[in-house]
C-alpha cells in the first residue's frame, strides 16, 4: 500500500500535454458525454482548478497519469498546451492501487470498469506482498486482500471475486454486461466459457434475439467444465422458448441515462417509463370517449 506514514512529497509544475500519457491499462473509460462537455467549458472558462496527479516514467521525459485522466482529455478539447500537476513518485504498484482508489468513488461505474479495477489493484497489493509464488485466488485466500478491497467499497469479498471473473469475458459480452443485458449472475457462470464457446454464444444470441438465463449459463458452464459443450448444445440452448419469455422490446441503458438524473437507477428509470407510458395510454383512452360522446 501507498506509504501514509511517509509519504513521498509530491512536486507542483506545469507539464505540457504531449508529456502526459494515460496510465497503462487504465480500466476506467474517459467518454465523450454530456459531463465532458460540461468539464471542458469549465476548463475553458476557470483553467484546471485542482492539478493532475502523475508520476514520472522510468528513462524518459514523460509522465504517466496516475488521477486526473478526464481532466487530461477535457483540458485537450479546451486546446491547453499545458497543464498543472503534482509530481508523484510512487512505484508502479502503489500507483496502480492510486489509480483505482482515485476512480471507485465515482458516481457511475460500469461493471467492467469494476472488474478491472478490482483486479488491477488486486494484482498491485499481490506484487506488494511478501510472497510471490500465488495465485491471484491463493492471496486473496491467504491475506484476505480481496475482503479488504470488498470492505472499502462495501462489499463481499465473494462479491470481488464475482467482478473479477467478468474478465475473463470476450468483449462483445462483457458490453452487454455493461449495458444491463446480461446480469452479473450469468455473466459470472459465461466467464468460464472458452474464448472461442463465447463466441459461439454470441451467435447464438443474435440469432435467437435472446439472452442466457441464469439457469442456462450454469448448464452450459458445467458443460464446458465437463469437455461436452459444442456448438450445436449452445445453439440448442439458446433456442429453448423460456417460461417468461415474451416479445419484448430493449434499450441500452446508456442510450436512456440522457434522459434522466444522474443517480437514478434502472430500476428507477423503468418506473419512469411504464409511468408515462400509463400516463399516455389514460390520455388517449380520456380522448377516444371524448370522441364517442360527441
Amino acid at each position: 500500500m501507498i506509504n501514509t506514514i511517509n509519504p513521498p512529497k509530491k512536486k507542483a509544475a506545469n507539464i505540457g500535454v504531449d508529456k502526459l500519457r494515460t496510465f497503462e491499462g487504465h480500466p476506467f473509460q474517459v467518454l465523450d458525454d454530456e459531463d465532458m462537455e460540461v468539464l471542458t467549458e469549465s476548463i475553458k472558462e476557470q483553467g484546471i482548478l485542482c492539478p493532475l496527479i502523475v508520476r514520472p516514467i522510468e528513462n524518459t521525459d514523460e509522465y504517466e497519469v496516475v488521477s486526473g485522466h478526464r481532466r487530461l482529455h477535457a483540458a485537450i478539447k479546451a486546446g491547453l498546451s499545458e497543464v498543472p500537476v503534482l509530481i508523484y513518485p510512487p512505484d508502479r504498484n502503489e500507483a496502480m492501487i492510486a489509480v483505482v482508489d482515485s476512480n471507485l468513488h465515482r458516481e457511475r461505474i460500469l461493471p467492467s470498469e469494476k472488474a478491472f479495477a478490482y483486479k488491477m489493484k488486486m494484482e498491485a497489493m499481490k506484487a506488494q506482498g511478501k510472497r510471490t509464488d500465488l495465485t491471484l485466488s491463493q492471496v486473496a485466500t491467504k491475506s484476505d486482500t480481496a475482503a479488504e478491497i470488498g470492505k472499502e467499497q462495501g462489499e463481499s469479498r465473494n462479491k470481488v471475486f464475482r467482478y473479477i471473473r467478468l474478465t475473463h469475458l470476450i468483449p462483445e459480452l462483457l458490453q452487454k454486461v455493461d449495458e444491463g443485458g446480461i446480469a452479473l449472475s450469468p455473466a459470472v457462470e459465461l466467464s468460464y466459457l472458452s474464448e472461442e464457446q463465447q463466441k459461439i454464444l454470441l451467435d447464438a444470441m443474435r440469432l435467437n434475439d435472446c439472452t442466457p438465463s441464469h439457469a442456462q449459463s450454469i448448464r452450459m458452464k458445467k458443460a464446458a467444465q465437463q469437455g461436452t459443450l459444442s456448438l450445436e448444445s449452445i445453439y440448442e440452448i439458446m433456442s429453448e422458448e423460456k417460461a417468461n419469455q415474451t416479445e419484448r422490446i430493449s434499450f441500452k441503458v446508456q442510450d436512456l441515462k440522457a434522459f434522466f438524473p444522474k443517480n437514478y437507477t434502472q430500476k428507477q428509470m423503468t418506473d419512469t417509463i411504464l409511468k408515462l407510458l400509463y400516463d399516455y395510454n389514460r390520455k388517449l383512452e380520456r380522448s377516444r370517449r371524448s370522441r364517442d360522446e360527441r
